[in-house]
């Protein structure tokens, strides 16, 4: 009984719960719901100790959620297209659909093996066609409200992966998987019409008071609501004019120049003529359209020759310049450049020899001496050599510039968003077919709902990069469902992140063939009370998801518009990197410590430890989990993940952690269990009427556990609530004696530790209650969460501060509610006290109840 056989207890506990389906639920409106689910993983064949963090975090809700008497949904699923799987086609000549449904299997196995109170029954892989026909579905039906659309237009391409990137999946100008520098690509694009709810995407942020404001900014960034003007300036030689959306339309009179895009109508004109210009936009387009890979170059501009006359001043004429950062897609493909006060436009000016003209200085500076240097001012002020604006201060200043341009008829106000539309499109194969026909006669037609799913064909070869559906040689072939005439299918395949959009809804209702979801289980289930996972998808997947939602409303699907009410980000697991003398890096289990300290390889040679980093493959510093749990079990290696930091900070593994919660296991186990277990009452005793002080203190120590532990969880502080039970259990351990109160106390304070630790170490705390006597039928996982009793929450004594003539002299401890006489004489009595009164009568006392004493002298 000295030492936990963790392996066959947690097979025992594991087999249990499978065959009594005990995790499974159903939408019970008579029920209050509690909704907890992890970001789905990607089935890339391996469990990595990131997935053990996270999914312990959201059993540990799940479990103590249920134990608090909610019908608790806690399902699995995958997110199961994507490019990995084709590039392990190129690789292992293996087919995407097997590769992936293997390791769908193998990383099953490895999260049973953690103990994971999921509901299987619900498990969902997106890959497969009974999940995708109905965002097929989804698709169309947004298609016909008008939320879906297709154009032509500039893309980021990822010339590794041979397919088209969303902005936000565009990283530092490199594509966010390959980290290949994207390149600019015109071609055809299925979108959805995300900016149709910027709006409310943005004003409902402030109704998520669960999610972290960190998120909540990055989100509000990213749709980045614009108040300007948009005005024209019109062409000197021409009729045409030049469109230009502004910020700060009070800075016109600072204007040097104006930028237009490459693939401006002007631009792409002039250079039909101008094989210079051609060029340059050649060059422009080599770069991505991504906001990162702009900023990331140098700023290249050409001299087209025109010129527009400024909007306030028609005899005063701007130079119009082609730039590689203005592109057609953000406002209107051009700006006017103030130098003086945007630090972009003044390199670009001090580049090209271009005016630079302060228009706004500090308040109570001298214009006469204002001068810009090499930084442009972007502060407030007030506005000066900007004719009628002069003197105002910068919203005065809009206001007065936009009025001016509506006056003359050469502008407005106007609100835009940094936000873009959702391109979906992707040119590969392992992803959800588009379901659209495209026919010479009747355009783009949508596949009858009949028809649906739109499946993918197995028989596609992997030779050559790039999309395999466009080179098949009968899939994409079909008849027009309107004039049958012969007619192509839309080979690209949905962005993956249209699977993981609405995945949590599926969850609601996973068996249904008629439709995604029954609107009644979504609107019992949703939104999910408790969403779990990584910070890197507060752009893309939160807010794709929040759309989807809105999208799913108006399309009648659901009466739920926010699909997350609570959001938590957990830290990364981060590790020691090693390297040996050649620079190769090393993993965890090649090096060996020696005395002192020292790190060197199984040969003896010197290694060079390097500082912790998040784990990673190319470093080598990862720790396989599945390693772990076969050497101290899924519950040491649970209690570690949740004790060892903040849960939203990150985690430092290290073997002396890992073994610590070993230890911590095995003693908990001896003592309810094994031979340093005490005598204890029979189950169901009745409490003693008469406390001794050591039962006395340790039963208010396991209340005040059982309060401090629930409002923890409450709060997702783990790592308090480990601490908190490990105190209880050294308060239980330093219980001694023999009497009727003791026994009492020793089962009552075991049980109430096994109930508490229950949701983070499952396993050891089933066979803990079932060695208490609470089997073979009655399961921990049954039972009530524990509640304090009120009254063993309040303190017996006090401590009160002691002050003389306002100075604090010292802290005294009184039975709670002591008499004022009491409080007083032993203020007096203490010696720093005495001390301070220098042998003299106070000259008065005064007393507050369980809080101070003031003495004056």
């Amino acid at each position: 009984m000295s030492r936990y056989n963790f392996a066959v207890t947690e097979e025992r506990w594991q087999k249990r719960w499978d065959e009594g389906n005990v995790f499974a639920v159903e939408a019970d409106p008579a029920k209050k719901k509690y909704y907890v689910l992890e970001m789905f993983p990607y089935p890339s064949g391996r469990l990595h100790i990131g997935h053990v963090r996270n999914y312990t975090m959201g059993d540990v809700v799940a479990r103590f959620r249920k134990a608090q008497g909610y019908n608790v949904l806690h399902p699995m699923g995958w997110d199961a297209f994507g490019l990995p799987a084709e590039n392990a086609a190129l690789e292992k000549k293996v087919h995407p659909g097997k590769w992936t449904r293997d390791n769908i299997q193998a990383m099953k196995a490895q999260f049973k093996m953690l103990g994971l109170s999921l509901d299987w029954s619900r498990e969902v892989a997106t890959c497969e066609p009974d999940y995708y026909r109905h965002e097929q579905k989804m698709f169309l039906d947004m298609l016909k409200a008008g939320l879906v659309y297709r154009k032509e237009g500039w893309v980021n391409w990822d010339p590794v992966d041979h397919t088209v990137l969303a902005n936000e999946q565009v990283v530092d100008g490199k594509g966010w998987r390959t980290g290949a520098p994207v390149e600019k690509r015109k071609l055809s694009q299925w979108f959805l019409k995300i900016t149709h709810y910027a709006d409310e995407l943005l004003q409902a942020l402030q109704t998520l008071e669960r999610w972290p404001d960190k998120v909540r900014l990055m989100q509000e960034n990213w749709i980045n609501r614009s108040e300007g003007a948009t005005l024209r300036f019109q062409l000197s030689d021409r009729e045409e004019g030049i469109e230009v959306f502004t910020t700060r339309p009070d800075t016109l009179f600072g204007a040097s120049f104006i930028a237009i895009a490459a693939n401006h109508p002007v631009s792409e004109g002039l250079a039909k003529n101008n094989p210079a210009l051609a060029a340059f936009i050649a060059e422009c387009n080599s770069l991505g359209t991504s906001e990162e890979a702009i900023e990331r170059a140098e700023k290249k501009g050409f001299d087209t020759g025109l010129k527009v006359r400024h909007p306030f001043d028609p005899d005063w004429e701007l130079p119009v310049h082609v730039a590689n950062f203005v592109l057609m897609d953000y406002g209107t493909g051009a700006i006017f450049g103030c130098p003086a006060h945007d630090q972009r436009d003044l390199d670009f000016a001090r580049k090209y020899g271009l005016p630079v003209t302060p228009v706004v200085c500090p308040q109570g500076t001298d214009p006469a001496g204002f001068e810009i240097g090499t930084e442009a001012y972007t502060g407030d002020g007030v506005h000066i050599n900007s004719r009628f604006l002069d003197g105002t201060d910068v919203p005065q200043g809009k206001r007065a510039a936009i009025d001016r341009l509506a006056g003359l008829g050469v502008g407005e106000g106007k609100i835009t968003y940094r936000l873009r539309d959702w391109g979906v499109s992707r040119q590969r194969y392992w992803g959800c077919p588009i379901p659209v026909i495209h026919c010479q006669d009747c355009g783009v037609v949508p596949v009858p709902e009949d028809q649906l799913p739109v499946t993918l064909p197995d028989d596609v070869d992997f030779d050559k990069p790039g999309n395999p559906l466009e080179r098949h040689p009968t899939w994409k072939n079909v008849a027009c469902p309107c004039c049958g005439k012969p007619a192509r299918r839309e080979t690209d395949t949905f962005d993956t992140f249209f699977e993981s959009s609405w995945y949590f809804a599926r969850f609601c209702d996973p068996k249904n063939a008629e439709r995604g979801f029954d609107k009644a289980k979504s609107d019992y289930w949703l939104p999910v009370d408790q969403y779990i996972g990584g910070v890197e998808h507060a752009v893309l997947h939160l807010l794709y998801s929040r759309f989807f939602m809105r999208a799913l409303k108006d399309c009648g699907y659901t009466d739920i518009a926010e699909p997350f009410d609570g959001l938590f980000t957990q830290g990364m697991v981060c590790h020691e990197t090693y390297r040996d003398p050649d620079g190769k890096w090393l993993q965890p289990d090649e090096i060996q410590r020696g005395e002192g300290g020292q790190v060197s390889t199984a040969d003896g040679r010197p290694v060079t430890v390097g500082r912790s980093e998040k784990m990673s493959k190319s470093k080598k510093n990862v720790v396989d989990p599945q390693k772990i749990v076969e050497t101290f079990g899924a519950d040491t290696c649970r209690l570690f993940m949740l004790s060892d930091s903040p849960p939203d900070r990150d985690l430092e593994w290290t073997d002396a952690g890992i073994e610590g919660a070993w230890r911590y296991v095995n003693r908990l186990f001896r003592l309810i269990a094994g031979e340093e277990a005490g005598q204890m009452a029979p189950i169901g005793a009745a409490q003693p009427t008469g406390m001794g002080d050591a039962a006395s203190a340790c039963l208010r120590l396991v209340h005040k556990t059982i309060a401090a532990v629930t409002e923890d969880l409450e709060r997702l502080h783990f790592n308090k609530a480990v601490a908190r039970i490990r105190e209880a259990s050294n308060a239980l351990a330093g219980l001694e004696g023999d009497g009727a109160d003791v026994a009492w106390v020793r089962r009552f304070a075991s049980e109430t530790i096994i109930r508490l630790v229950g949701p983070m170490m499952p396993h050891l705390a089933e066979e803990l209650w079932a060695e208490l006597g609470h089997g073979p039928d009655g399961l921990l996982l049954e039972q009530d969460w524990p509640i304090a009793d009120p009254a063993w929450l309040v303190e017996d004594s006090v401590t009160l501060a002691v002050q003389v003539n306002g100075k604090m002299r010292a802290t005294i401890d009184l039975p709670r509610d002591a008499a004022e006489d009491v409080a007083r004489e032993t203020a007096l009595a203490h010696e720093n006290v005495r001390r301070a009164l220098d042998g003299k009568p106070p000259r008065k006392v005064i007393v507050v109840p369980n809080r101070i004493v003031n003495v004056v002298a």
